[in-house]
């Protein structure tokens, strides 16, 4: 496998080291296993498609766009209201 030089600042690669480090791994290792661990918009996106098939097969779980907007903004309102209260 060949190399390669990213430029980065150098607060963030003392902080990737720092996680390298915390994991006893090098920072070639870490950055390796990150890749290899995340998923891309696209990997995502195909694998809550994945989800919602499987949950609408079991339980018939299909929430229609305006479902969805009403349920994100009472999760929006409960988050601002923990919010609050925790202040």
């Amino acid at each position: 496998m060949a190399d390669a030089n990213v430029r980065i600042p150098a607060e963030t690669r003392d902080r990737l080291a720092a996680l390298a480090a915390s994991e006893h791994m090098s920072l070639r290792a870490y950055l390796a296993r990150l890749a290899e661990t995340q998923l891309t918009a696209a990997e995502r996106a195909e694998r809550a498609e994945q989800a919602r098939e499987k949950l609408q097969a079991w339980n018939g779980y299909d929430p229609d766009a305006d479902r969805t907007a009403d349920l994100d903004a009472e999760l929006d309102r409960r988050l601002a209201q923990a919010q609050t209260d925790a202040a």
